[in-house]
């Protein structure tokens, strides 16, 4: 019995490594350092809290373990789960311990299996959700870019009547050709000068 307790234990913390490894949120954390210069680390760690967590405590809801694992995501690797997968990975953890506990491994190594595939999948994934984000910045960027040269070429309506009049004004009393106070220059700007006594 003891023996068989202990396989399930084996097989329960691989479970674990599983779920959290295949889990999107957490990788991209770990990927992308948010917990720090030791994120590998402290991913690690998790595996081991959460599995001491389910052997510490006995007849966990699936709430209880949602609350865990968002208090160490938000405490080690400053990341909130928004993307509504959090009660999944939880279910899936309870559902594992469970089946481990009834002594029902092989459908746990099964299901070891299946995460372990899905995890490669995720991060590729996430390699390409991020060059598609990187070609959208640069896109929009060439856009604001375009989008800016086109507001400064594009004159203002008051502008062209502010053009036409411009030359008339600075022939008629204007300083040196330039426009008299508040009237605005051929480019649209309005040139305030300081009265002379």
């Amino acid at each position: 019995m003891a023996a068989r307790s202990s396989d399930s234990r084996g097989v329960f913390y691989e479970a674990v490594r599983a779920v959290l490894g295949s889990w999107p949120v957490l990788q991209i954390a770990v990927e992308n350092g948010f917990g720090g210069p030791h994120v590998q680390e402290k991913a690690q760690w998790m595996v081991g809290a959460v599995h001491e967590y389910f052997h510490t405590n006995s007849d966990l809801e699936q709430y209880e373990v949602e609350e865990t694992l968002q208090g160490i995501l938000n405490d080690e690797f400053d990341t909130v789960v928004e993307d509504g997968s959090l009660p999944m990975i939880a279910q899936q953890l309870c559902t594992l311990y469970s089946q481990c506990q009834h002594g029902d491994t092989s459908s746990v190594r099964e299901k070891i299996a299946q995460l372990s595939q899905k995890k490669y999948n995720v991060k590729a994934n996430v390699q390409e959700v991020r060059s598609a984000e990187d070609e959208e910045e640069e896109s929009s960027s060439d856009e604001d870019d375009e989008a800016m040269e086109c507001e400064t070429s594009i004159p203002a309506p008051s502008t062209s009547a502010a053009t036409s009049t411009a030359p008339s004004t600075s022939a008629s009393g204007g300083h040196n050709g330039e426009p008299e106070e508040g009237e605005p220059e051929a480019d649209g700007w309005t040139v305030v000068r300081r009265k002379k006594k």
